[in-house]
C-alpha cells in the first residue's frame, strides 16, 4: 500500500490540511510530532499518534520528535481547569524519563530527539511580541473550542499563561521549519487547534503552505471511555508504573468489538497478517486468538521480547495452560511482582495468612477439605510445609508465590 492507503485503511487519516490524502504520496515530508513532560511517562493513549509517525518512517519521510521542556512548564490547556504548575526539577526529571522511553520506543529507526526548552529559553518577551504574537488574533484564537470550554458561563476561568500555549506551539512549528525543513506537524485529534497555530504562522510568516494531520481519538468501544484507562488508572508505558504483565493483560483483556480496531492501529503487523489472525480468531473465537497477538505484538514493541515471553509465560501458569516448573528464574521475577510472595520452610496456612488471603488456619483447614487449595497445581490433603519454590492456589484465581 502507499502511505495514503495505510493511513485510512488503520484508521489514522483524520483531520487534515491537505486537499486530498494522495499528497502524502507525491513529496517526502519532514515532520514533527511533540510530547510535553507533564509526566515521567508516555501512557497507551499516546501510543497512537507514535505509531502513526511509525508509517511515516516505514515509507521513508524524515521524523523529529520533540519533547516540551520548555512548553512543559506552562502546560497545555484542558477543557475542565487549569494545570497545577509542576516544580521545575519535576518537569526536568520528566523530560529526560521520556526523552529515554521515546528512543526505545522507536531503537532502531531513523529520528532526530529535541527539546524545545533549547530555543525557548532565549526567547525575549518584547521581540517574541512584536514578531509573533502580532500575528495571531484574537478572533482566531478565542473561535477554538478550548477556549470556549475554559471561558463560558460557569466555567473555572483560564491564565493567559495557558492562554499562549498555543501560540508557542505554533512558534515551534515555525522554528523547526526554518532549522530543519519541517512542513508537516502530527499530533493527537485534541491537538488539532494547536496544529492549526503553526500552520498559520509560517504561512504568515513565510508565505509557505505547510501541513497538519491528527490521528483520532480511540475510544473503547465497551465502554465509551477515553482509550487508554484501567480500573487502576492509566495503562503507563513505564514498566515501573505499569508492570510488564498488566500491561500485557490490559491487551489480552480487549473486547472482541475493539480488536481489529486495535490490531491496526497499535501493532506493525501488515494487512496480510491481521486478515489472517482475524480469520483464525473469527474460526473460533474462544480461543482469543486475535488478543493475544494484540497484546504479544504490543508488548513487544514497549519492552521488548525477552519480558514478553516471561510474561506470556507466567499468564499460561496462572490460567493453567502451563506447569509452574516450566517458569524460569526471570519469570519467577515477573510472578513475584504481581501476587503475594512469601519465603520457603512455612506451612501453608503460614504461607497463606503471610500473604493475606485468608483469615484464619481454620479457614485453610475448611479449603483444603474441600479441595479449595493446590500446590504446583496438584490438590493437598494436609497442612503441610512449603520447601521448594511452590505457587499455592486458593480456589480459581488466589495465589501466592513460595521461593
Amino acid at each position: 500500500m502507499t502511505l495514503s492507503e495505510e493511513l485510512q485503511w488503520r484508521g489514522f487519516y483524520n483531520q487534515t490540511t491537505f486537499d486530498s490524502p494522495n499528497a502524502l504520496d507525491e513529496q517526502q515530508f519532514t515532520l514533527y510530532l511533540g510530547t510535553d513532560p507533564s509526566g515521567d511517562s508516555l501512557h497507551v493513549g499516546h501510543l497512537a499518534v507514535y505509531m502513526m509517525v511509525r508509517r511515516f518512517i516505514d515509507h521513508g519521510h524524515a521524523v523529529v520528535l520533540l519533547v516540551g521542556g520548555g512548553t512543559g512548564l506552562i502546560g497545555d490547556m484542558r477543557d475542565t481547569e487549569e494545570r497545577d504548575l509542576k516544580p521545575l526539577d519535576e518537569i526536568a526529571r520528566n523530560t529526560l524519563a521520556l526523552k529515554n522511553q521515546v528512543e526505545t520506543l522507536f531503537s532502531g529507526q531513523s529520528f532526530e530527539l529535541v527539546d524545545n526548552y533549547d530555543w525557548l529559553k532565549d526567547v525575549t518577551i518584547i521581540p517574541f511580541l512584536r514578531d509573533i504574537g502580532k500575528l495571531f488574533t484574537m478572533n482566531e484564537l478565542t473561535s477554538r473550542e478550548f477556549y470556549k470550554a475554559r471561558t463560558g458561563e460557569g466555567s473555572t476561568g483560564l491564565s493567559y499563561a495557558e492562554f499562549t500555549y498555543t501560540i508557542l506551539q505554533g512558534y515551534d512549528y515555525y522554528h523547526l521549519h526554518e532549522t530543519k525543513g519541517v512542513n508537516l506537524q502530527i499530533g493527537g485529534s485534541d491537538q488539532w487547534g494547536n496544529l492549526l497555530s503553526g500552520v498559520e504562522l509560517i504561512r504568515k510568516k513565510t508565505g509557505r503552505t505547510v501541513h497538519a494531520l491528527s490521528s483520532p481519538l480511540v475510544v473503547n468501544k465497551s465502554t465509551g471511555r477515553k482509550f487508554g484507562k484501567s480500573e487502576g488508572g492509566a495503562v503507563w508505558l513505564d514498566a515501573a508504573r505499569t508492570s510488564v504483565y498488566a500491561f500485557y493483560q490490559f491487551w489480552l483483556n480487549t473486547d472482541d468489538e475493539s480488536v481489529v480496531e486495535y490490531l491496526k492501529l497499535f501493532t506493525l503487523l501488515s494487512k496480510q497478517q491481521i486478515d489472517e489472525i482475524i480469520a483464525e480468531h473469527t474460526a473460533n473465537q474462544g480461543l482469543r486468538i486475535a488478543q493475544k497477538a494484540l497484546a504479544r505484538e504490543v508488548t513487544v514493541l514497549v519492552h521488548g521480547d525477552e519480558r514478553t515471553q516471561g510474561v506470556i509465560n507466567v499468564t499460561g501458569v496462572l490460567f493453567g495452560a502451563s506447569a509452574f516448573t516450566d517458569l524460569s528464574a526471570d519469570d519467577l521475577s515477573i510472578l513475584a511482582i504481581e501476587i503475594p510472595t512469601v519465603a520457603m520452610g512455612v506451612t501453608i496456612s503460614d504461607a497463606l495468612l503471610a500473604a493475606g488471603v485468608v483469615q484464619s488456619k481454620g479457614e485453610v483447614r475448611r479449603l483444603i477439605q474441600n479441595g479449595g487449595i493446590s500446590v504446583n497445581s496438584v490438590k493437598v490433603n494436609d497442612d503441610s510445609i512449603i520447601g521448594t519454590v511452590s505457587l499455592i492456589k486458593k480456589g480459581k484465581n488466589t495465589f501466592v508465590l513460595v521461593k
